[in-house]
């Protein structure tokens, strides 16, 4: 199986959720892989400390121009839809950075000018951390383009009964790419107006994506009436509520695991765990 854990904005506790699930699944006897797909700032591995094992880095297409083959005939310019390539009377300037390496210039330059070569954006990051299998996507700074690293981190997920996979925050492409193929989707939300603009955004996206899917509502207590009616109006079951707990938050900053310290919260994951085994 594979889960989804994604949240319409960021700071609802998503990756606190996937990590400790992921523990606690582990502890129950399932294999797990947890994915960090957040890779402009993957943060899994503050909680979970995994023991690296291998990295290595992601390359995508990027355009290369022989300027001894190039007639300037600016047909590269014309078909890049974001400015990537561009002829400037007798000069062709390449903004990698901008490429989304669909290969369009090559595939019009009539000169056979451009090739394509591999440019580095990212790397993997493979361990373990006690029974979790761990994999996580970092983007080199500069870098904008996550869709590519985040399909790089799934195509490398290893064999497990639950893989688990930290979407980014936010509706934009990069969650798209992270939740597209996952059986199912926890949407992480927090009792906040913000919280609740946001989960309908997020809602709107998976639903559009045909996935199933839930809502866990993080620091609950801090008035989500207005959360849990939302979810009724639109037919989404709110499947875990975690407290508000001085204890989390104590644990949280210390980078430790909620579900190591405080029983109560082991069992609440413990519950949330068995009710997706048998609604999946």
């Amino acid at each position: 199986m594979r889960l989804g854990i994604a949240s319409g904005k960021g700071g609802t506790g998503k990756t606190t959720i996937a990590t400790n699930l992921a523990r606690v699944a582990s502890r129950n006897g399932t294999s797990v892989a947890y994915l960090d797909c957040d890779v402009e700032e993957p943060n899994g591995q503050i909680f979970l400390q995994p023991t690296i094992s291998w990295s290595k880095p992601v390359r995508v297409p990027s355009p290369r121009v022989d300027h001894e083959l190039c007639d300037h005939c600016g047909d590269c310019g014309e078909i890049c839809q974001y400015s990537a390539i561009v002829c400037l009377g007798n000069r062709v300037l390449v903004f990698p950075e901008l490429c989304h390496s669909c290969g369009g210039c090559a595939l019009v330059c009539a000169q056979s000018a451009i090739t394509e070569v591999g440019r580095e954006i990212a790397s993997l990051v493979a361990g373990k951390s006690g029974a979790v299998q761990y994999l996580q996507g970092l983007l080199n700074i500069g870098e904008a383009m996550s869709p590519p690293v985040i399909r790089a981190v799934k195509a490398e997920a290893p064999e497990a009964e639950l893989v688990i996979v930290d979407a980014p925050p936010g509706t934009a492409c990069p969650v798209v790419e992270a939740v597209r193929g996952c059986d199912h989707v926890l949407l992480v939300t927090e009792p906040t107006p913000f919280g609740l603009h946001d989960l309908g955004l997020a809602l709107e996206t998976v639903q559009s994506l045909e996935i199933p899917c839930e809502v866990v509502i993080n620091r609950a207590g801090l008035n989500g009436s207005a959360t849990e009616e939302f979810c009724r109006r639109k037919g989404v079951e709110v499947v875990a509520r975690f407290p508000d707990s001085r204890r989390v938050a104590e644990a949280y900053s210390r980078g430790e695991l909620a579900s190591e310290k405080d029983p109560e919260i082991r069992d609440l994951f413990r519950t949330l765990l068995t009710h997706i085994e048998d609604s999946t």
